[in-house]
């Protein structure tokens, strides 16, 4: 059995492609027996193991899922925290939180709580001289919708929307908004700090931080186990 492979951030340049062909595969295949082929083609990223995680069809998916070779499969490393509608975008274009304050905003709201994350020029006592950002967007979209689902069943809440940019940004840039409408604004601010906090944790979007004598993906804090079926605590 032959099974295309996704790869992204670090991922990708350990391996130096962005899918990988893996041949000769067991059948019936599941996605740990994926991985034990996967780390067999690149020994190197053995260490990585318990760290990365699965998507079979743009959803996480735990070890002993069952893959064929139609299904879309994805190695995702932690994620260091869309693509089909304007109110879920992973995008190249800079990001204006003007645009998500207006696609939130209805007669209805008494508050818009908007985040904006932006680019600084340090982390952990380096000089940092500009961020990169990988993403899966097709994954990232739906992952932020399903945020979005979490959201609503917190609080009262009219709408969300989340964008994030990828591609080479610079210090001062922005690199994510999330903006959410309410009739009040307490339920407005906790919601919108949730979304980041989430989104930051589950959604395959990678950040690596250049400096003038290295570089380095970044990864989250959360464990893989935790948020394989990316529920709420």
């Amino acid at each position: 059995m032959r099974l295309t492979v996704q790869l992204f951030a670090n991922l990708a340049e350990t391996c130096g492609a962005r899918q990988v062909e893996l041949c000769d595969l067991p059948q019936p295949l599941t996605a740990s027996l994926v991985m034990d082929a996967f780390v067999d083609r690149f020994p190197q990223l053995d260490g990585m193991r318990d760290s990365i995680m699965f998507a079979v069809n743009a959803e996480y998916v735990s070890a002993d899922h069952p893959v064929t070779s139609c299904d879309e499969v994805a190695l995702i490393p932690p994620v260091s925290g869309g693509s089909d509608d304007d109110f879920f975008k992973i995008t190249h274009e800079i990001l204006d939180p003007t645009t998500l304050h207006n696609l939130v905003l209805s007669p209805q709201a008494g508050a818009v709580s908007l985040f904006v994350g932006v680019v600084r020029d340090n982390n952990l006592g380096r000089d940092v001289d500009f961020l990169e950002y990988d993403a899966y967007p097709a994954m990232a979209t739906k992952v932020m919708r399903q945020i979005a689902d979490e959201i609503r069943d917190r609080w009262d809440v009219l709408d969300i929307a989340m964008h994030h940019r990828i591609g080479r940004l610079e210090i001062g840039e922005a690199s994510v908004a999330v903006a959410v409408a309410s009739a009040h604004r307490a339920e407005g601010i906790e919601a919108c700090h949730y979304g980041i906090d989430r989104l930051k944790a589950i959604v395959p979007i990678w950040k690596k931080e250049v400096w003038a004598d290295g570089e380095e993906w970044i990864e989250g804090s959360l464990s893989p186990a935790a948020e394989v079926d990316v529920s709420a605590d």
